[in-house]
């Protein structure tokens, strides 16, 4: 049996299939992760998402509200929007990306000539940029309306890139970080099970070394534990 490809349809290279790969599930996966693991590490701020959750109207008596998650009400979580960023600045999935210089210039006294292909590093520039306040730790209120510590400079907060050529799918990316930082936080108990946390590395993109290892215990609308006939807890490696 032939396979006649449509005339319309674009048949991916290897190396344009590597990429759709690393861009849309690994850059994901990583930050899923990152924001995972952060919630488990700071479980105040996990009250307090949901807290807004209930201010909103979209958690009740732990239930998701039916029909309350649209993408306006989503986009009204202010204090969701902060922890997404924060877990963006500090676990920027990759660490830069590259940009072909179109016209001569001047960096600290070094020409640059037109043509050269350059790397700008995004985890250098959130760890150095000034505008940000004890960089190494984990503050999602910095992005809050009474700091707005990313709104002082153009360029010192860019997880997605920047110019016109910021990531097409950061806009759907931010959407499902948030979706699943709302089930997390209305649905599960979620505990490390392992004694301490993993390493972590940042090649090709940020990831624990040996995966970071949850249970999840489903809960009732009492906020209850449920547990299965033989009490086994839902154990997950992300």
């Amino acid at each position: 049996m032939s396979f006649q490809p449509h005339p319309f349809l674009l048949i991916p290279s290897q190396d344009g299939t590597l990429e759709l790969i690393f861009a849309a599930y690994a850059t994901t996966a990583s930050a899923s992760t990152s924001l995972i693991m952060q919630l488990l590490k700071h479980p105040r701020v996990l009250e307090k998402l949901r807290e807004e959750l209930r201010s909103k109207g979209i958690l009740h008596n732990g239930c998701i509200c039916e029909g309350s998650l649209r993408l306006d009400n989503i986009s009204g979580l202010h204090y969701l929007d902060c922890v997404i960023k924060e877990v963006l600045r500090l676990f920027t999935p990759i660490s830069g990306g590259y940009r072909t210089v179109l016209q001569t210039f001047e960096l600290d006294g070094f020409q640059i000539p037109k043509g050269w292909s350059v790397m700008y590093s995004i985890r250098d520039t959130h760890d150095t940029a000034p505008v940000f306040k004890d960089v190494d730790v984990f503050d999602p209120d910095r992005f809050g309306q009474g700091r707005s510590e990313d709104k002082e400079g153009r360029f010192h907060y860019l997880p997605f890139g920047g110019g016109v050529r910021t990531c097409l799918g950061k806009h759907l990316a931010k959407l499902f970080l948030k979706a699943l930082a709302i089930e997390l936080a209305s649905s599960s108990r979620f505990e490390l099970a392992t004694r301490t946390f993993p390493k972590i590395t940042l090649v090709p993109v940020v990831h624990p070394v040996d995966g970071l290892k949850v249970k999840f215990f489903g809960l009732d609308s009492n906020q209850n534990e449920i547990l299965t006939g033989t009490d086994v807890m839902l154990g997950a490696t992300v």
